[in-house]
């Protein structure tokens, strides 16, 4: 039996790998196994794959929960059949397992013809977005547009011309394969393959719709609103239910998968739900103390640097960070104070420090300055 795969494997990497790591490596097989971008087959499962291994490793939560157990209590699923999931041989080579194989010899293949008839549900999208530093804090609701293939408004789906339907097709008689005799190592056998007329559908349309021609799909442009939570990160998804392609045989719609791609800040530093920002003050400041106004992504606020603070002395803002994207409240902002040594100073700022300095028993020069922004 071969091993359990896990969201490690899938995504190839470590388990002591970065967080960066992690989605370094997502963003790259995601797009690789893209199914707009990818037609091989297997991509679209292994794309689906994907995006389920980004969501337990990316989750703290969960990352820790498979990390212990080796599940994360919901199942690693990939496209809604789990890993775990061995009954029936359903994996066997990768294809319909031991039945199909079995069928190809001795004329099996119903359950394969029955299956092509099934409702099956569309294809999942991928649909990037970018934010700035403060719309991934704070979060809004914004339309989006992007194409997609939907189900033919003028025939419904059926891909018949309006006021005619399918029929039961005349070569197959609705089972989508038909009987066809081979030579096989055993000798001639009776095998089956999929009917060249219904091409394995069982349904042969006679007048086609006008608009699909016969498909039952047409590609549109779709705009759905999207309601982006506070505190979302770079590299965070979001799955939106339906908003996929179309279903086959009257199965429900994909889903679309959100990626929010967040541009940094200039000013700012983001750790998950804390911010961190470096805060100048004089040399005054940090001898004397001093009550400052510092920026936050809420608005100034008032911090109390105490008399003889040091430069790289850090301050923590409760409450003043990123809104917790599973949680409740907001994280921290850590400030970090950094003396800044004046390049220029007038006459009395020059005398009142060579004052200082001779009270202190200092000697200094008209050098002195530069020696006191290498100390700070």
């Amino acid at each position: 039996m071969a091993e359990q795969i896990n969201p490690y494997d899938v995504l190839g990497v470590s388990k002591d790998a970065s967080d960066a790591e992690i989605k370094k490596a997502y963003r790259k097989l995601s797009k690789k196994y893209h199914p707009d971008l990818n037609h091989e087959p297997g991509a679209e499962q292994k794309f689906k794959e994907v995006n389920e291994a980004y969501e337990i490793l990316s989750d703290p939560q969960k990352k820790a929960q498979y990390d212990q157990f080796g599940s994360t209590g919901q199942g690693f699923s990939g496209a809604g059949n789990g890993y775990g999931d061995f009954g029936g041989f359903s994996g066997f080579g990768g294809q319909g397992g031991f039945e199909d194989i079995f069928g190809s010899f001795f004329g099996g293949g119903a359950s394969r013809g029955n299956a092509q008839n099934a409702p099956r549900q569309g294809r999942d999208l991928q649909y990037e977005m970018h934010l700035t530093f403060e719309e991934a804090i704070f979060g809004k609701k914004t339309e989006i547009e992007y194409t997609r293939e939907a189900a033919c408004k003028t025939c419904n789906g059926t891909g018949a011309k309006p006021g005619t339907s399918p029929v039961t097709c005349s070569k197959c008689h609705g089972s989508g394969y038909i009987q066809v005799e081979r030579q096989t190592p055993l000798g001639r056998m009776m095998t089956q393959q999929e009917c060249d007329v219904c091409h394995g559908t069982g349904k042969e349309i006679k007048e086609k719709c006008p608009t699909c021609h016969g498909s039952g799909r047409i590609n549109e442009k779709h705009a759905v609103e999207v309601t982006v939570p506070a505190g979302v990160e770079d590299g965070n998804q979001m799955r939106l239910q339906g908003q996929g392609e179309a279903g086959y045989n009257g199965g429900p719609y994909g889903d679309l998968f959100i990626i929010f791609d967040v541009a940094p800040s200039k000013i700012y530093k983001r750790e998950g739900s804390n911010i961190y920002f470096d805060q100048p003050i004089s040399f005054v400041q940090a001898t004397l103390g001093a009550e400052i106004l510092v920026k936050t992504v809420h608005g100034d606020v008032k911090l109390n640097i105490p008399a003889g603070t040091q430069t790289g002395t850090k301050f923590r803002l409760k409450g003043k960070g990123v809104p917790k994207l599973r949680g409740s409240g907001n994280g921290d902002e850590m400030v970090t104070v950094r003396i800044q040594t004046p390049k220029k100073l007038n006459k009395k700022q020059k005398e009142a420090l060579k004052m200082f300095a001779q009270a202190s028993g200092e000697k200094v020069n008209e050098g002195f300055f530069d020696k006191l922004k290498e100390k700070f």
